[in-house]
């Protein structure tokens, strides 16, 4: 279990570097002239991620959930994988990519990297770490929870993002 607790502590301090990088950006972009858009849903975001790894720790410590090799190494695959997906989003877009919905204006649409394969590739990152990381240790309570409540709000996010792209043209 300390392995787990070590996993998810990590991922943790990644979502701070990650936060660390979207100031920066933010501050880029608003001395470009760039405007946020949806800002209101992202407080809900900010908690479901939290929640995401309070979740994790909250099952597998107060449930006791088992590590099942047969699921557990696969999952840590997916994550490891959803990880490499995010890192590989947020350096295509450079400057351009926040935590935020933000629009610099006269910027052009990223359509490199994994954005020549689809739209929102850094969504896929994040379904996929949502089922996966609690899966690792059998934290199925959490996935399930995280999973549907994360689909209410990236259907916000994505139409919101769509809006704020379709302003650049």
């Amino acid at each position: 279990m300390t392995w787990y607790v070590l996993l998810i502590a990590a991922v943790a301090l990644e979502r701070l570097v990650e936060l660390v990088v979207a100031q920066r950006n933010l501050a880029w972009s608003r001395a470009r002239g760039g405007v946020e858009f949806g800002a209101a849903h992202y407080p809900v975001m900010v908690v479901l991620h939290t929640g995401l790894l309070l979740g994790c720790l909250a099952e597998v410590i107060g449930l006791h959930r088992p590590f099942l090799p047969a699921l557990g190494w696969p999952m840590l695959a997916i994550v490891v994988a959803a990880q490499g997906l995010r890192w590989w989003c947020i350096t295509t877009l450079g400057h351009q990519w926040n935590t935020r919905v933000v629009v610099v204006p006269g910027a052009a649409r990223v359509t490199g990297g994994p954005y020549r394969f689809f739209s929102h590739p850094n969504y896929v990152a994040v379904v996929s770490e949502g089922i996966a990381l609690p899966l690792v240790h059998s934290g199925w309570i959490t996935a399930v929870v995280f999973t549907a409540l994360n689909a209410v709000l990236l259907r916000t996010r994505i139409r919101t993002e769509n809006a704020a792209l379709a302003s650049l043209t």
